[in-house]
C-alpha cells in the first residue's frame, strides 16, 4: 500500500496502484474530501476515473450515500463455475459453443422475447416496490431482461485453469432497471444538495444523509437491484451450464459457484464502527471470501480468495481497470491488432471493428493489478479463455 497526500489536505487516500494517472487520483482525493465520507478512501490497482467516483475505489459512509459512488450498474459483478470437465472433453471446434450461447444469453440490446421461467419465478418473490415512476415499457423490460447480458464489457467466456479444468465464467449486472434507479436517484440526490446549498467539489458526489427524504428510498431500490443482478448471473450461468451439457452430450457437475459483485454497498463493521461500505469497482476480499478478477478479452482473469486486509476495507480490485476510454480506444487500435490479441480463442472475430472498444490494449496490465494486491488477496486459479462472447 502507497499512502497518498495532498499538502494541506485533512482527508487522504490509502492507494495500492502502481499505474494509475493523475486525474484519478485527483478524483478519489475529492470523493475523500466530502463531508458524506467517513474515513480515508481505498483506492485499488485497477483504478481510473469515473463518473463522481474513481472506479476502482471503497468509500466508507457513516450515515450517508453516494447514489454516484455505487453508479448506474447497481450490483454488477462477476459468477464463476469450476466444472468437472476438463479440456480434453471438449470438441476440437468450439464454435457450437459460441453459437449455442448467442442462442441462449440476449446479449447487447436483446432481451428474452417475455421473462422465461426463472425470472418469472424470481420475480414473483422478490416483487420491485420503488417510488420511481417507470413507464410500462420499462416495467415490462424488468422480467425480459433478467438472464440477459447486456453490451459494454460484459462478457461470456469458457476458460481452462492451471490444470486444464474447465471454468464458466460470465459478467453482468442489474440491467436497465438498474440504469433507471439509479439515475432517478442520483438526479433526486443532485437537487437534494441544490435546494439545502450543500457545497460539493462535484455535483455527481450529491449525496443523501439517512434523515433526508429520499435516503430509505434508495436504499431499498439498491438493495433489490443488486439481488436482481446476482439472480441475473444466475440464471446466465445455468444457460452456459446447458451449452456445455449440450456441447459434450453429458450432465456437467458444478464444483463450485462464486457470485460476488463489484459495484454495491452495504452494512460493515470496521474497526467497531457500523458503516456503508461502497464498493465503486471493487470486490469485498474479506477471510472465507473468494471472488473473480478478470483481466480483459485476451487476457487471464483469476479465482482469489480473501486475505481481509483492514486498510482496504477488506476489499480488493475488481479488473483490469481501463487504460483508454471507449471512443479513444477506437480511434487509437485497428481490428487486425484485436484479431492478433484474440489467438487461440473462439470469438465473435467477424465482429472485431465493433469490439475495439475491448480490446486487451484498451486495458491495464492485470499482472501487474494482482502483484500489487498481494497483501489483499491470494491467487488460486488462473484462468484463460478459449471461449469468449461479448454483447455488440
Amino acid at each position: 500500500m502507497i499512502d497518498v497526500h495532498l499538502d494541506g489536505d485533512r482527508e487522504r487516500v490509502r492507494s495500492w496502484a502502481s499505474d494509475i494517472e493523475a486525474n484519478t487520483l485527483e478524483q478519489a482525493l475529492r470523493s475523500a474530501r466530502s463531508p458524506a465520507v467517513s474515513g480515508p478512501v481505498a483506492l485499488m490497482p485497477d483504478a481510473h476515473w469515473g463518473m463522481g467516483a474513481t472506479v476502482g475505489s471503497v468509500i466508507p459512509t457513516e450515515s450517508a450515500i453516494i447514489p454516484a459512488a455505487v453508479g448506474v450498474d447497481i450490483g454488477c459483478g462477476m459468477i464463476a463455475v469450476e466444472t468437472d470437465l476438463t479440456a480434453s472433453m471438449l470438441p476440437d471446434d468450439l464454435g457450437p459453443v459460441l453459437r449455442g450461447i448467442g442462442r441462449s444469453i440476449p446479449a447487447g440490446f436483446d432481451r428474452h422475447p417475455e421473462a422465461v421461467p426463472a425470472a418469472v419465478a424470481w420475480l414473483g418473490g422478490h416483487p420491485l416496490e420503488t417510488t420511481v415512476a417507470l413507464s410500462s415499457k420499462q416495467t415490462g423490460a424488468i422480467g425480459a431482461q433478467l438472464g440477459s447480458l447486456g453490451g459494454g464489457n460484459h462478457f461470456v467466456e469458457v476458460c481452462l485453469d492451471e490444470a486444464e479444468r474447465v471454468w464458466a465464467v460470465l459478467h453482468s449486472g442489474s440491467r436497465g432497471i438498474g440504469n433507471v434507479l439509479a439515475r432517478a436517484h442520483i438526479d433526486g440526490a443532485k437537487a437534494l444538495c441544490r435546494n439545502l446549498e450543500r457545497a460539493l467539489d462535484d455535483p455527481d458526489l450529491a449525496y443523501y444523509l439517512q434523515d433526508d427524504p429520499g435516503f430509505g428510498a434508495y436504499i431499498g431500490d439498491m438493495l433489490w437491484a443488486q439481488d436482481y443482478a446476482r439472480q441475473n448471473r444466475e440464471q446466465m450461468m445455468d444457460a452456459l451450464l446447458g451449452v456445455l451439457v449440450d456441447t459434450v452430450g453429458r450432465p456437467v457437475t458444478e464444483r463450485r459457484r462464486i457470485n460476488c459483485h463489484h459495484n454495491y454497498t452495504e452494512r460493515e463493521t470496521h474497526d467497531g464502527r457500523e458503516l456503508w461500505i461502497t464498493r465503486k469497482g471493487a470486490i469485498r476480499a474479506d477471510v472465507g471470501d473468494h471472488g473473480v478478477i478478470p483481466g480483459s478479452m485476451g487476457t487471464s482473469s483469476f479465482i482469489v480468495s480473501g486475505l481481509g486486509n483492514p486498510s482496504s476495507y477488506r476489499s480488493a480490485a475488481h479488473g483490469a481497470g481501463r487504460r483508454y476510454g471507449r471512443r479513444a480506444a477506437k480511434r487509437t487500435f485497428t481490428a487486425d491488432q484485436l484479431r492478433e490479441a484474440m489467438v487461440g480463442r473462439t470469438w465473435q472475430r467477424s465482429k472485431a471493428d465493433a469490439l475495439l472498444d475491448e480490446a486487451p490494449m484498451a486495458y491495464k496490465d492485470i499482472d501487474r493489478v494482482m502483484d500489487d494486491q498481494a497483501d489483499l488477496v491470494r491467487v488460486e486459479h488462473r484462468l484463460d479463455a478459449i471461449v469468449n462472447y461479448k454483447g455488440t
